[in-house]
């Protein structure tokens, strides 16, 4: 099991703010597209960014999946560089 017992609310502000961009944090472990010491680099800078209040009032509200982290989010950069792409319109 993939999880940050010392972070517990950064890590589901990771796997929330993921999952709202169309990516299974833990699953890009397993499948190998990022290394376990990967995901502890996003979930300190996560940790170590000033917008959990932000993020939680994003995740407190429905979305479509594979929506892009708000600008203001700390690893934004690394889950849209983990997110399927989408078609062009």
């Amino acid at each position: 099991m993939i999880g940050y017992v010392d972070a517990p609310v950064t890590w589901g502000l990771v796997r929330g703010m993921a999952r709202r961009a169309g990516v299974d944090v833990p699953r890009a472990v397993m499948d190998g597209w990022m290394t376990r010491a990967d995901l502890a680099k996003i979930v300190a800078r996560c940790q170590t960014g000033d917008c959990a209040k932000s993020c939680m009032d994003v995740l407190a509200h429905p979305s479509t999946a594979n929506q892009s982290p708000p600008a203001f989010c700390a690893i934004r950069a690394e889950l849209e560089a983990l997110a399927p792409e989408t078609p062009a319109h």
